[in-house]
């Protein structure tokens, strides 16, 4: 168990020095493929945080330091520099990231950015997207107000509607814009539009074996369950998925969990 855990610290940049540029974040991003923006108990994922720190995430703010920051900051900086897509996505909504060609395999429709209307979309939702498709990125706080959510309640959909969005992939964070006085207003942009994701009619089957494949890979070690709640997947679907890969001679199957073949 120890020396697995040394596997994996290595495989997620937790050993070694810090990360301190963007060019590294990028190239985390890269190599991991997905990521949690900060470490959460009980989700056992690379987070970009302690890839670049070696402090315990901080639980208030107010005591952020300069790693938290910069971290913060590489939240919105790396999608802006179409550098990896940021969203409210692994794991049931939480702050992620996506490498491009991972995202581009994770893209459930063709990549044209008005195709969210294929999308499942609540009505508050939907709206949001069909703004940012007729303005361009925008600032929370400027949208908020284009779609009528604003005050307190309005606010709480905004923030509903937004992980919606991220988790079906229509729209990433990119950068930020000051907006009155206060803290920097993050952008809002679609996918689509901000990422080449390839174009024409995604093959589900193919694209989901390749996801898994690159799970596998990140995590040394991993269940059907562990894949379908990272991505929010049917079960069935990351059952299959890892199972073909067993079927094709790059994974195994031991007590339950699969691993790269490789790896044996």
């Amino acid at each position: 168990m120890d020396d697995f855990r040394a596997r994996r610290a290595r495989r997620w940049w937790q050993t070694g020095r810090p990360i301190r540029s963007i060019s590294r974040a990028e190239a985390f991003v890269a190599d991991v493929g997905f990521a949690l923006l900060s470490p959460a108990p009980g989700v056992a994922l690379p987070s970009l945080y302690e890839a670049a720190s070696e402090e315990p995430m901080p639980f208030s703010e107010m005591a952020w330091g300069p790693d938290a920051q910069r971290v913060w900051g590489w939240k919105d900086e790396l999608p802006r520099k179409r550098l990896a897509w940021s969203g409210q996505l692994l794991c049931g909504g939480r702050a992620s990231f996506l490498a491009p060609d991972l995202l581009a395999d994770c893209y459930p429709r063709a990549g044209e950015p008005d195709d969210f209307g294929q999308a499942p979309l609540g009505e508050e939702a939907r709206r949001i997207a069909e703004t940012l498709l007729s303005s361009g990125p925008l600032p929370t706080a400027v949208l908020r107000q284009a779609v009528g959510l604003e005050g307190r309640r309005g606010g709480a959909r905004f923030s509903a509607a937004v992980v919606e969005l991220s988790r079906a992939l229509v729209c990433t964070s990119f950068g930020t814009e000051q907006v009155g006085s206060g803290w920097p207003s993050v952008m809002l942009e679609l996918t689509a539009r901000a990422f080449d994701l390839g174009g024409g009619v995604p093959d589900e089957a193919a694209r989901r074996l390749r996801v898994a494949r690159r799970f596998l890979d990140t995590m040394l070690v991993a269940s059907d369950r562990e894949l379908a709640s990272a991505f929010g997947w049917p079960p069935a679907a990351a059952h299959a998925a890892l199972e073909e890969l067993v079927d094709c001679g790059e994974a195994v199957l031991e007590a339950g969990a699969y691993r790269p073949a490789r790896s044996t």
